[in-house]
């Protein structure tokens, strides 16, 4: 008769190195995306340089300035602090690939072929929705914004934002439109895992709607201009989830089908 320590030991014989080698992968995976944001980062350092890209960053609210003003900095480190900091969040995006890619070729063993083949594309679609969250975000919104706020501005006040508070408004604009932009593929998990049906999300697009302008109103600026810009790409955005996910949905039992069909010449056993 064995002994219950001696099973218990027997049991966990041999996983230690499998949960050792996935730590060492997962170091180094983390290791080279931190090595591409750096280089990342030390490109942009080089061109346009983090002054360079404040400027650019600066430049939907200074177009719409009274001629001649600028932003001014509080802080006696903000005028080289604030523009590295910038520097380090284009240089996570222009990364931003490569990041994923890592964490993807870090999961991929585990999944089934089915799961990698809807993963990949989700991972690819969603870096770009982000990212054209974010420029619709700066060519559009800001912009919009910016000359909505400066045609309410008395005249006897003279606009001069800190750089810092830009910055940090800024940043959060480009990230709740980054995951505003994200709807369709929430809405393509959600069918595929089988949480709702296509169905069930065409009932609740009114609830949808009305819960797109209420965080439209609180998570962007007081004005109308802000709110439209990101509760109505929101509610087109979630249209087209619906009909990707359909056909997305279609797809999948199509292909399930096909794998469940019996291969020419198989002949059913006697």
């Amino acid at each position: 008769m064995s002994e219950p320590g001696k099973d218990k030991e027997d049991e966990l014989a041999g996983t230690e190195a499998p949960f050792v080698s996935h730590l060492i992968e997962l170091r180094d995976r983390l290791i080279r995306a931190a090595i591409a944001v750096a280089i990342a980062f030390g490109l942009l350092c080089i061109w346009p340089g983090p002054g360079g890209l404040y400027d650019l960053l600066a430049a939907p609210l200074l177009s719409h300035l009274p001629h001649g003003a600028k932003l001014i900095a509080t802080n006696v480190i903000s005028p080289v602090l604030v523009p590295l900091k910038i520097t380090l969040m284009a240089a996570l995006l222009l990364a931003l690939p490569y990041v994923l890619y890592q964490v993807w070729a870090f999961v991929a063993p585990g999944l089934y072929a089915h799961e990698k083949r809807m993963v990949l594309p989700l991972v690819i679609s969603s870096t770009i929705l982000f990212l054209i969250g974010v420029a619709f975000c700066y060519f559009i919104v800001i912009p919009g914004m910016s000359r909505f706020i400066q045609a309410f501005a008395p005249v006897s006040i003279t606009a001069a934002p800190d750089i810092e508070q830009y910055f940090g408004f800024v940043l959060t604009l480009f990230v709740v439109f980054g995951i505003a932009f994200e709807v369709p593929i929430g809405v393509i998990v959600l069918v595929h895992i089988g949480i709702v049906s296509v169905e069930q999300l065409k009932k609740v697009r009114g609830y949808f709607y009305v819960g797109a302008f209420i965080v439209a109103a609180v998570v962007t600026p007081p004005d109308v201009i802000s709110q439209l810009a990101l509760a109505v790409p929101m509610c087109l955005l979630y249209e087209i989830g619906i009909v990707a996910a359909k056909v997305s949905a279609r797809k999948a039992q199509e292909a399930a089908g096909a794998a469940d069909k019996p291969a020419a010449g198989d002949r059913p056993a006697a």
